[in-house]
């Protein structure tokens, strides 16, 4: 009987979990990139600085999901990290973000001394909407008008393209709101870690398997699949399609990074400052403060700021589908779904193949989940 053979297309997280299972099970895999690296928008890489930057924004592994954890930690060391932010007002005050007593206390300038001030300065600024419909309403519903202005509006329209009011409620209730001091970005999570050594060296360990063969630098082309068993395919299904029922649009993130010297201030514990204003740019990233990224001792640091685009604008490069208060394109991409469904030998994966936004764990436990299940489809 003839080995069994994939070709996987990306070499990010979907990629590299379809990739390992497949060759676990005995699969001879090639997988093509065409990037010229691994690792996806996962990738990070120390500068000239000495800094590990990632290339493509602050990725940031948290989760409740034991196996996920267990599986990722069998490629390389991770350590423990907390994730904090803080929102940059147009005085100049910095406050953390997501809103808690502390936001709220320094926007409507008045003392809350415990959570049930809170919870009731929080009650007399909602607004009454039993059924939101939009992430505006949403919002307005929790923290009312003023701080939804402050710091939700400028910052959808800037990320997104979008008014509030056209945005699925969704996107925004991915974001905590608290009634307490805490500041934590992710308190709800049992996992919170950063690979020590980088995502790269996860990625290499990953790859690290002899029925795997990685190729980067490489497009992928219709017909290529017809040499294996199976294609597991990583790319915009609507691109695959030729955009044939339109297109499933996306935004994108142009990165402009700076040096700077010195020390930071012995009291910045947050990684993440976000911009209220109506500016261009959303958020900075100081690289330097997360666990093992300043990698050499050069007295310099890097820090990047972040300016969202249109994917067109930015050479295709596809990080966030766009989700509609009005559901408009995720209807589109149940349509390119169905023609999927019709390829005996392709199978869609990832952020860009299934038009999600997916957390690392996300794409993990969803690429564990399908690959087995592939191969017990297939009694393998």
């Amino acid at each position: 009987m003839a080995a069994e053979t994939a070709l996987i297309v990306g070499a990010g997280f979907a990629g590299a979990v379809y990739a390992r299972t497949l060759a676990e099970a005995g699969w001879t895999v090639r997988v093509i990139d065409r990037r010229t690296h691994i690792a996806g928008n996962a990738y990070d890489e120390v500068d000239g600085n000495g800094v590990r930057v990632h290339r493509y924004g602050p990725h940031l592994f948290h989760t409740n999901n034991d196996a996920v954890v267990e599986w990722i930690q069998q490629f390389g060391e991770f350590v423990p990290y907390q994730h904090r932010v803080r929102a940059l007002l147009p005085d100049g005050r910095l406050v953390p973000l997501p809103v808690n007593a502390d936001t709220v206390e320094a926007v409507l300038h008045r003392p809350l001394p415990d959570e049930a001030a809170m919870q009731a300065a929080l009650a007399e600024v909602a607004l009454p909407i039993a059924n939101p419909q939009n992430a505006a309403e949403h919002l307005n519903s929790k923290i009312g008008k003023e701080l939804t202005d402050l710091f939700f509006r400028p910052y959808t329209k800037k990320m997104w393209g979008l008014d509030l009011e056209e945005m699925d409620a969704s996107v925004v209730k991915r974001i905590p709101l608290r009634t307490d001091r805490e500041d934590r970005y992710f308190p709800g999570d049992r996992h919170q870690i950063m690979p020590r050594d980088g995502y790269t060296a996860i990625f290499r360990s990953i790859f690290d398997h002899p029925n795997i063969r990685v190729e980067t630098g490489v497009s992928y082309e219709k017909g290529m699949e017809d040499s294996y068993t199976h294609c597991f395919n990583s790319m915009a299904i609507d691109e695959y399609f030729d955009r044939s029922l339109g297109e499933l649009p996306y935004r994108s993130i142009r990165f402009h990074a700076r040096t700077v010297e010195g020390e930071l201030p012995a009291d910045m514990n947050w990684t993440v400052t976000n911009y209220t204003d109506t500016g261009p740019l959303t958020r900075e990233t100081h690289w330097d403060l997360l666990p093992h990224h300043r990698v050499e001792a050069t007295g310099r640091r890097t820090v990047t700021v972040e300016e969202p685009c249109d994917y067109r604008d930015n050479n295709e490069e596809r990080y966030y589908p766009v989700k509609t208060s009005d559901g408009r394109y995720q209807e589109k991409y149940k349509e390119y779904a169905a023609l999927a469904a019709g390829l005996e030998r392709m199978s869609f994966i990832g952020r860009c193949g299934t038009y999600q936004y997916l957390d690392m764990d996300q794409v993990i436990n969803q690429s564990l989940m399908g690959a087995r299940r592939f191969l017990a489809e297939r009694g393998g």
